[in-house]
């Protein structure tokens, strides 16, 4: 098991969840985050901390999509470890269904 970061947290990219993972495994795209689900420990710590509630087991059906996406951006999004401020608007896009098909980049942010 991993855990993966799914569509709620595009354009909305709270950054609550980087500081508590122990294992520094979080990656920043332009309006995501992702997880390295080869380096996640499956701890779970990251998962309460999502104000978006972004963040679930990849054993949770439907998931499969989320872990390719998971995969294939930390391979090439720069390493975040630090909270950031989140977008002045990311509540008024939490909860928005098909946020993927509409708003998702798969340019890097900035990283630390």
């Amino acid at each position: 098991m991993t855990y993966v970061v799914t569509d709620n947290c595009i354009k909305c990219k709270y950054t609550d969840c980087v500081e508590v993972c122990p294992v520094d495994c979080f990656y920043e795209g332009e309006n995501m985050l992702v997880i390295h689900p080869d380096e996640c420990i499956d701890c779970g710590v990251c998962e309460p901390e999502c104000p978006a509630d972004a963040i679930k087991p990849d054993t949770e059906g439907g998931m499969e999509k989320w872990l390719q996406v998971n995969l294939e951006h930390a391979k090439t999004w720069p390493n975040i470890t630090q909270k950031k401020e989140a977008p002045d608007d990311a509540k008024e896009f939490d909860g928005q269904e098909g946020k993927f098909e509409k708003y998702f980049s798969a340019a890097p942010g900035t990283g630390d």
